[in-house]
């Protein structure tokens, strides 16, 4: 049986086309023309070549295909770009949904734990957990629209899965994307750190427990793909030593915080261009992001590894490919 993965240039998607062929098992993806070819150079994969914006394109893909993995996705933490992710994240996933299910197979949709509601160490957040992080910027609005269309699709028929990862770290960061906070805290010491924190995992894990969602998650559940809580004072300070820097020296006050996004803000829109520094961005940095995993550990066998040997694995793949 084919699995059809889209995003497979990315961190999660190249990290389980890898797991799948590790596991024997026959690949299909996605891939743009202008995409990266590093990420797929060597590997037994068949590819089509298509955009999942493109309909008939993803039609090509998925067919004779038994199961999809769509993790394709736009993402960039700001408020500008709403048509462009509206476009990449949900009509692109209403086309993946669509040909699915023109096909019969089951699906697996990739989101992320933005599209739900915020939870604290205390009181971590669930699968149920009412949607949103409270900033209501184009991905946090895009992801949550995005499994809405996952499950308005199953309504009619489709057998998909959604799962919701946390905040991953770990090899084949091509791009790189998350594995950017790794690279700024080793290039750039951050004196300060946001008050904020978040949920840290191995990408590895989520791409393990992504195929087993696959396998045998129950058809409209989502699954959250968590890890270890940490501040983000918490998650410099190892990121830096694993990197043999210093970590930050203090939690960064909410003013001085917020003045920074403003900056930012006022920077993009001299240059034209939103950077990762922004108003948006620093609101969610400020929060905390903590969910529980537990429905995944007991239903998926999800048992996430210690963030460090995520860092340490993420740190000796940049060095190796002279990201740092």
């Amino acid at each position: 049986m084919i699995t059809l993965v889209t995003g497979a240039t990315g961190l999660v998607g190249n990290n389980v086309v890898r797991l799948l062929l590790e596991q024997g098992r026959a690949v299909r993806v996605l891939a743009r023309e202008s995409s990266d070819p590093r990420p797929l150079e060597g590997l037994d994969v068949e590819t089509v070549r298509g955009d999942v914006c493109d309909v008939e394109s993803v039609i090509r893909a998925a067919d004779g295909v038994g199961r999809v993995i769509h993790a394709a996705a736009m993402v960039h933490v700001g408020w500008t770009g709403l048509d462009q992710q509206r476009a990449v994240n949900v009509e692109g996933t209403r086309n993946v949904c669509a040909a699915a299910d023109e096909f019969g197979a089951r699906m697996v949709h990739v989101s992320s734990v933005d599209a739900l509601g915020p939870g604290t160490i205390e009181n971590p957040g669930d699968e149920d957990s009412p949607s949103g992080s409270g900033v209501p910027c184009p991905y946090v609005i895009t992801k949550g629209e995005a499994e809405q269309v996952v499950l308005q699709h199953v309504g009619q028929g489709l057998d998909a899965v959604i799962v919701n990862p946390a905040f991953m770290l770990g090899p084949w960061d091509w791009k790189p994307s998350s594995g950017r906070m790794l690279l700024a805290v080793a290039k750039h010491r951050p004196w300060i750190a946001p008050a904020g924190g978040n949920d840290f995992c191995d990408v590895r894990d989520v791409a393990a427990g992504i195929i087993t969602a696959l396998d045998r998650g129950q058809t409209g559940r989502r699954y959250i793909l968590g890890g270890e809580p940490l501040s983000y004072f918490e998650a410099f300070t190892m990121l830096a030593d694993v990197a043999g820097r210093k970590g930050p020296v203090r939690v960064g006050r909410r003013p001085l915080m917020k003045l920074s996004g403003v900056a930012g803000d006022l920077w993009g829109k001299i240059t034209g261009h939103e950077g990762d520094l922004n108003s948006a961005a620093i609101e969610i940095a400020m929060m905390p992001h903590h969910y529980s995993y537990a429905r995944a550990a007991a239903e998926l066998d999800y048992h996430p590894r210690p963030v460090r040997e995520a860092a340490e694995a993420a740190w000796e793949w940049f060095l190796e490919h002279r990201y740092a």
